[in-house]
Parts: structure tokens; C-alpha cells; sequence
């Protein structure tokens, strides 16, 4: 009796063995039927029918791609390397396997073209200097070609710009050029405004001609402090202005 039934257990257990699939939380299964698509499954438990049913198995997990260096010519004819990183991930599992062969070599593949494409509309400064700009353009990009696909580009950021060895010291002394013209425009500015608070103190002391002997007192206190063998004693301007004044008077002879 159990000798009959041991072949119909064992086709029971393969059936069970070649059928049973078990799909993660981050898999989906797109599941062929002769040929037709039935639907996607997962996840957990599926059931698949034996030499009916087909399946392939779709990751819907957050892929990073590296976009290998591509060589662009910029508008001003700035030849340079730039490589980028992708990050993608599939948003309908159906569309991703029936709509292109191989998502991910299709992504890779449209990434380096619209990488050289957009790099290579802009000047050298803007791909230095805005790269938010570039990096949401090239996601704009690629999202709208891969959304028929059904892969959904989420973030892509430039990696690495590669620049020629004439071009890193072309703009190594352009930006020491602009230290210096920096420097002096400060300089300038310091000496400006020196210039104009001794204007100031001057048209003070034309008016208050006390406030100049005031400072001749506190420079004596300032030599006096610091314990020098030798003491200046500044004379008051009042002694000396009536001898420069009889100086300056031309004499009867005149």
C-alpha cells in the first residue's frame, strides 16, 4: 500500500519544490504564462506551475550606479574628463523587465550620453561653479527617458571633473591675479581711510588749536612709560608761531 503511493508523494514533493518560490521584501516577481505576461507577485509565498510559468525577478532596492569618465568638450573648448554617480531604483517591476531588455545597461548607457551631452553645452566656469544646476538637469533628464521604463532616477551628482595640466595652471594663476587685486583693492581702502581721518583730525585741531598741545602732552607720557634714557620734550606750537610769522613778513627793503 505504501509502496503505491511513495511515487505520487515524491511528485507531490517536487511539485511543491519547483513551484514554491519565496520573494523578499524588496523583490518582485514578473510571472509568464505561456509566453503572456500574468501580472507581477511578491512578496512572500508565490506559486509558480511547473513548465507553464515563467518568472524573472526584479529588485526594487535603491541602485548606485558609477558613470565611467567620459571625455567632453566644453562650449569654449575646454577638453576635460567628468564622471558622474546614479542613483536609481525600479518603480514598476512589469514595465522594467517588458519594456527594455536590460534596465540597468540601458540606464548605464543614457547616463554617459546626456552626461557628455549636458557637460558639454556649458563653459569650464559653470561646470566648476554650478554644479547643483548641472546635477538637477541631467536627473531631469534621465528621468524623463527612463520613466517609460519604469525606473525612476531619484538624485545624480558629478564626481570627479578631470582638468588638463595647462588648464590647472592657467587657472592656478588666474586665482593668484585675483588674491593680489584683492589685496591692493584693500590696501587702497585702508589708506583711503587713514587719509581721510587725519583730514578729520586736522580740520579738528584747526579749530581747537589746544587739542594739539593736549597730544603733544599724552605722546611725552607714552615715551615716559616705556623707561627710555632719552626724554623728548615738545615744544608748544604758540612759542614758534610768532617767530615763523615775523619770518614770513617781508622786510621794509622788499
Amino acid at each position: 500500500m505504501f509502496t503505491g503511493l511513495l511515487p505520487v508523494v515524491v511528485l507531490v514533493v517536487l511539485f511543491l519544490v519547483v513551484s514554491l518560490r519565496v520573494m523578499r521584501e524588496y523583490e518582485r516577481a514578473v510571472v509568464f504564462r505561456l509566453g503572456r505576461c500574468v501580472g507581477v507577485k511578491g512578496p512572500g509565498l508565490i506559486i509558480l506551475i511547473p513548465v507553464i510559468d515563467r518568472m524573472v525577478k526584479v529588485s526594487l532596492r535603491l541602485v548606485t550606479m558609477d558613470v565611467p569618465p567620459q571625455d567632453v568638450i566644453t562650449r569654449d573648448n575646454v577638453s576635460v574628463k567628468v564622471n558622474a554617480v546614479v542613483y536609481f531604483r525600479v518603480v514598476d517591476s512589469e514595465r522594467a523587465v517588458i519594456q527594455v531588455e536590460d534596465f540597468l545597461y540601458a540606464t548605464s548607457q543614457l547616463a554617459q550620453t546626456t552626461l557628455r551631452s549636458v557637460c558639454g553645452q556649458v563653459e569650464l566656469d559653470e561646470l566648476l561653479s554650478e554644479r547643483d544646476k548641472i546635477n538637477s538637469q541631467l536627473q531631469e533628464i534621465l528621468d524623463t527617458h527612463t520613466d517609460a521604463w519604469g525606473v525612476k532616477v531619484t538624485t545624480v551628482e558629478l564626481k570627479f571633473i578631470d582638468l588638463p595640466q595647462e588648464m590647472q595652471r592657467a587657472m592656478a594663476k588666474q586665482a593668484e591675479a585675483e588674491r593680489e587685486r584683492r589685496a591692493k583693492i584693500i590696501n587702497a581702502e585702508g589708506e583711503f581711510q587713514a587719509a581721510e581721518r587725519l583730514a578729520q583730525a586736522a580740520a579738528i585741531i584747526s579749530e581747537h588749536p589746544q587739542a594739539l598741545q593736549l597730544r603733544y602732552l599724552q605722546t611725552l607720557r607714552e615715551v615716559a612709560a616705556e623707561n627710555n634714557s632719552t626724554t623728548l620734550f615738545p615744544i608748544p606750537l604758540d612759542l614758534i608761531t610768532p617767530f615763523l610769522k615775523g619770518v614770513a613778513k617781508p622786510g621794509p627793503s622788499e
